[in-house]
């Protein structure tokens, strides 16, 4: 059995280096070989004739670490298995996407508004829109680009000076509105879910950010996971069709809401909170799923 790790063309981070090495070493004990590369060499085209053709030959699956979702698509389309599957990695690119599929669910998350699409780069903000948000959201409130991994692209906005800031910068992007849960300012926690159950979890706590993530500062910690989260972070994983995720759960008065799903999410920093082999699960997983 043979597989590749594809990477983002233009990024390179250690957390995305760390998590290539450690899959490579835990598939190595299984006797699989796993070649890593950057997604920058069109590893598949439609041809004259209009059929899909793949340069990876040879692979019995890939394990896709990049959110474009062009490549996936054109990958499977030549019939290569990918973990994720492209749908899965579209749906969890976008977080507006994401939110409506798990919409009507039964799945706790915070209020939340499309942000207005938007052309042209000398037009106005629509302020009675940013005004609406504001009367249903309540303030604070979080504007949100709909793309975006690590903490970036996220504000809070306390006032209307600072939605109009924050509206401004995300006006010529796909973006969001989301009501702030107070109760979890600063803190939240992360679910890693393999194969359709929550395999580890940890509290992220910042160091001062209204944001938990650890790119931006916070720090995680062993927490006995409660049953409504795991609950909520298994089904969230069963219906965006995820082998593989990071569901990011907030702490509300009464209940947890469901924030984000990374079909992506690092798992350096929780494998070293948890003690947890994330790699070594995840190896695992995919190779029981090509066997059967």
């Amino acid at each position: 059995m043979k597989g590749i790790i594809l990477t983002n063309a233009y990024t390179d981070i250690p957390q995305t280096r760390n998590a290539c090495a450690r899959l490579k070493e835990e598939f190595e004990k299984y006797g699989v070989f796993t070649d890593i590369r950057r997604n920058d060499f069109f590893a598949a085209i439609i041809s004259d004739g209009g059929n899909i053709k793949s340069k990876l030959c040879g692979y019995d699956f890939c394990i896709y670490l990049d959110k474009d979702k062009y490549i996936p698509y054109m990958l499977e389309g030549a019939g290569l298995k990918l973990f994720n599957s492209a749908r899965a990695v579209e749906l969890c690119d976008d977080k507006m996407t994401t939110a409506l599929t798990l919409a009507n669910s039964g799945i706790p998350m915070p209020k939340t508004l499309p942000g207005l699409l938007c052309y042209d780069e000398k037009a106005p903000l629509n302020e009675n829109a940013l005004h609406i948000a504001a009367e249903e959201l309540g303030y604070p409130l979080i504007v949100k680009s709909s793309f975006g991994s690590m903490g970036t692209g996220v504000f809070r906005a306390d006032d209307f000076s600072q939605l109009k800031y924050a509206a401004g910068r995300l006006k010529m992007q796909p973006h969001l509105f989301q009501q702030y849960i107070k109760e979890s300012e600063g803190r939240d926690i992360r679910v890693i879910v393999i194969g359709g159950k929550a395999v580890a979890a940890m509290e992220r706590v910042s160091g001062g950010d209204f944001r938990s993530n650890i790119a931006a500062g916070g720090k995680g910690r062993r927490i006995e996971l409660p049953v409504r989260a795991k609950e909520i972070a298994e089904k969230a994983a069963r219906i965006l069709g995820l082998d593989y995720c990071g569901a990011d759960i907030l702490f509300g008065k009464d209940k947890f809401y469901l924030c984000e799903v990374n079909s992506n999410a690092f798992f350096d920093g929780i494998e070293k909170v948890t003690g947890v082999n994330i790699a070594g699960l995840y190896a695992g997983h995919i190779i029981k799923t090509i066997e059967k």
